[in-house]
Formats: structure tokens, sequence, C-alpha cells
């Protein structure tokens, strides 16, 4: 189980998550929902150890978020992060140095699916298939919670449909699924619960039935941020 509790982070006085609260449970997959700016990055990088809170707490099975939870915890971010000389097959090896619940079976089954070739150099990737290339190193990977940081971000729409579908084999009973987007309708049918950020607070969520009540989550969407202006929504 994940749990944040009065969650904040400040850039430059600007408070990019401010006193967020919030419990994910194993056997669940949940959208971090928002337009760019809204603070979906932020929180996922504090839960993945990449960025310090300027304040609260983050535990994961009762654990502090540090060294010790980085092991059960896989990130997919949204930069390409490799060395200009690795090829897909390097990418995959430095995985499994660094990682070990890497199963680099695994990796090699979901190469052959996104037809992703070992030899390709990683810098010749399009910026669809460098994102496929991540998702296929966060996945490859037995960790207990997954977080996906804009993965349907720069890829054409078969390859959104592959995306969802190969996260969709990961879920199992005691793993947590959390990936961001403001692709509202490309992930329903994948979601048990959502969550709505706008301007670093959770200012909606609950399950999918419960949200059912109000509209579709495009229509809840909509309605939360169908009226914020470009000065609202700030880079975090």
């Amino acid at each position: 189980m994940l749990t944040c509790t009065s969650l904040s982070r400040i850039y430059a006085g600007h408070r990019a998550v401010d006193g967020v609260s919030l419990t994910l449970e194993p056997g669940k997959t949940y959208a971090l929902l928002g337009p760019n700016g809204s603070g979906k990055t932020t929180l996922m990088k504090m839960i993945a150890g990449l960025t310090k809170p300027t304040s609260g707490d983050i535990r994961l099975n009762g654990t502090p978020i540090g060294p010790e939870t980085k092991r059960h915890i896989a990130y997919m971010p949204t930069e390409s992060y490799f060395y200009s000389y690795m090829s897909i097959q390097d990418a995959g090896k430095y995985y499994a140095d660094f990682f070990e619940d890497f199963g680099r079976d695994r990796y090699a089954e979901m190469l052959t699916r996104m037809q992703l070739n070992p030899k390709d150099k990683v810098r010749q990737l399009s910026s669809g298939m460098n994102a496929k290339l991540r998702l296929a190193l966060t996945l490859s990977r037995d960790a207990e919670l997954m977080m996906f940081d804009e993965p349907l971000n720069g890829v054409d729409i078969l390859t959104r449909t592959q995306v969802i579908e190969e996260i969709s084999r990961r879920r199992d009973a005691g793993r947590i699924m959390l990936l961001s987007t403001h692709l509202v309708e490309e992930v329903e049918g994948l979601l048990d619960e959502a969550l709505f950020m706008q301007n670093g607070v959770i200012v909606k969520s609950g399950s999918l039935q419960q949200l059912s009540r109000e509209g579709t989550l495009t229509e809840l969407y909509l309605k939360i941020y169908g009226g914020m202006s470009e000065a609202e929504v700030k880079p975090c």
C-alpha cells in the first residue's frame, strides 16, 4: 500500500504539489489525470524518490520512501535517459545490473511484441519507439508499484493501444499501477480509480463506478479543467 500524507513540493515559491494526501491499494490501476502543469510529474517523482518533498510523508507498505523502497518501485519518466552509445540490448543489460527484479526473458518477449530490434541504437529511435523502449524496461521489472508518466505521449493510435495492452498484462493482485495522462478516453477501460489534479491539489477522486454517476471521465475532465486559463496552468 502507498500512502501520501500532507505532501507538498515548492519550487521558487510555487507550490507544484500542495498538501496531497492519498492511499493507493495493491491490485488496482489508478490514473492521475490533469493538464500539463497540474503537478502530476512532481508527485510521481516524489513517490519514486527522485525529488525530495518540501513537507509531508510518503510510505510504501509502511516504509518511508528512500533507498529501501526504490527496489520495489518501477518508474517510467517522460524523458529519455539513455546514454548515446547504447543499443536496445545495452539498455536491458543496464537495467539488469541495477534492478534484481528485472526479467531478461520478459524483456526479450516485450521487444518482440513491440517490434524493437535489440541491435538498434537508442539515439536513432523515433520518439514513439523510444517510448516503447522505456515502457518495455519498466514493465520487465517485478516491482510492487509501477508508475508511468504520460506513457501515451508522442505515440500513434496503434501504439497507444499496444501500450495500454502491455500495462494491462502486468496487473495483478499484489501490484499497484499508477499512470498519469491527459488522454482520458484512451485509458478509461484500464482503470479502477481516477484522481484529478489541479494546481497541485487532488480536487476529485474515486472509483470509476463512483465517478460514473457524474458522467464519463472525459466529461468530468472537461468540467474540472474546461475553465482554466493558460496563466493557471504552470509547468511543474
